[in-house]
């Protein structure tokens, strides 16, 4: 699948976003190996801590239905519809991609537009990151 295909699933995920206090919605398209895409939005909480970020709300429903093996992920965010920057994840979220994916291969692609997005491999982004072969 393409990049600009994936982002575009993620723009479209980023519609479904439950964001009352914070206003800021995310989107997030989840392609695995196979070639299925789970797509997840941010879905907040009024006590926050409950809060779950788009990535993981896509990776929690791939891996509820049965899915180990990912290839990359597209995330976009922004205020009121409009694409205000690079949605980058957050720590929690870089930790869960190291439990599933394989950090050297998986790739973590940040966008603004189907056209401008920066395409990078999770030890990218997330150097020395600790996972299942660490223990």
């Amino acid at each position: 699948m393409e990049n600009r295909e994936l982002i575009r699933l993620a723009l479209e995920a980023r519609e479904m976003a439950y964001v009352p206090y914070s206003k800021y919605q995310v989107g997030a398209a989840l392609l695995t190996k196979a070639g299925k895409v789970y797509k997840g939005c941010n879905i907040e909480n009024a006590s926050y801590t409950p809060t779950n970020c788009a990535e993981r709300t896509a990776f929690f429903k791939a891996v509820s239905e049965g899915e180990r093996e990912f290839a990359a992920i597209a995330i976009v965010g922004g205020y009121a519809g409009v694409l205000t920057g690079y949605a980058y994840p957050c720590g929690v979220c870089r930790q869960v991609m190291m439990e599933f994916c394989d950090p050297k291969e998986f790739r973590v692609i940040t966008a603004v537009s189907e056209e401008e997005y920066i395409d990078k491999t999770l030890e990218e982004m997330l150097p020395y990151g600790f996972g299942p072969s660490s223990l």
